[in-house]
This record gives C-alpha cells, structure tokens and sequence, in this order.
C-alpha cells in the first residue's frame, strides 16, 4: 500500500476550490493523467454519488468507477475506486487559510502485478504528479478561467 499526500494554498475560496475538485468533468483541465470524467449517477451530490474516469496511469490508459464515500462540503470529500485495475482511496480536504485555501489531497493506493515490482518508483512518481497536478490546479483556479 502506497501513501501519498499534496498540499498547494490557492488564492480562492474553500467553497470555490470544493466545488471545483468535486465535479469531475474538471478533472482533465488540473489532472495531467485524465483524459475523461463524468458523473455516472443522478440527483445531488453526496455519499454513494458515483463517476466513471479514464486515465493515463504510468503509462497506461485505464479506466474506473469512483464513489464518494464521505461528503461535508465545504471542507472534506472522500472517494474510492468501486472498479477498475487499481484501488485507491483519496481524501480532499479543503480548510480556510489567510484568505485563501489550503487544499490537502491525501490517497492510499494498492499497486498490483506490473506497478508492484517497481513499487519504490511507481510511487515517487504518482507524487510528483499529484503535485504537479495541484500546481495546475493552483493556477487555473488563481487566473480566474475557472
């Protein structure tokens, strides 16, 4: 099981930054390794709220499905892949800090068969995305085109 965590401040609101991150056709716009997301289910937000992504992971295209395991808007969602190659779980937490927002990603990530052999370097290599992605986040957000 891999750990990994992210921390950027971006210059807007929590409830600009929250609404932001949980709605997951956004995704492909920060997350360098999505090509695609959408909600697979109906009605409002919150627990048991599902969508379908598919990305680049190390090299290779996958698919899965998410669900929101916890909600609490403004400041907390939770989600874990229901299917797909790779379980993963990713906390967001969102927190008010000098008139801005501290955005804190944190996820646990079951890496199997190929990525398992190379796990040291599979995992240095998701956090650098993941901070990476947080950076793009930071700008998108900060420039005002989202």
């Amino acid at each position: 099981m891999v750990k990994l965590e992210s921390k950027v401040f971006i210059n807007r609101s929590p409830q600009d930054v929250f609404d932001y991150i949980n709605e997951p056709s956004n995704s492909p716009n920060y997350q360098s390794g999505t090509k695609s997301a959408s909600w697979t289910s109906d009605g409002p937000i919150g627990v048991g709220s599902t969508w379908k992504t598919t990305a680049n992971l190390l090299g290779r295209e996958m698919e899965a499905e998410m669900q929101i395991t916890d909600w609490q808007p403004p400041s907390q969602t939770t989600f874990k892949a229901i299917s797909g190659p790779i379980p993963v779980e990713v906390t967001a937490k969102v927190e008010p800090q000098e008139g801005g927002t501290l955005l804190t990603f944190s996820g646990k990530v079951e890496l199997g068969g190929f990525f398992k052999l190379a796990e040291g370097l599979a995992a240095k290599q998701l956090e650098n995305q993941m901070n990476a992605d947080n950076q793009r986040l930071k700008k998108l957000l900060e420039s005002g085109a989202a």
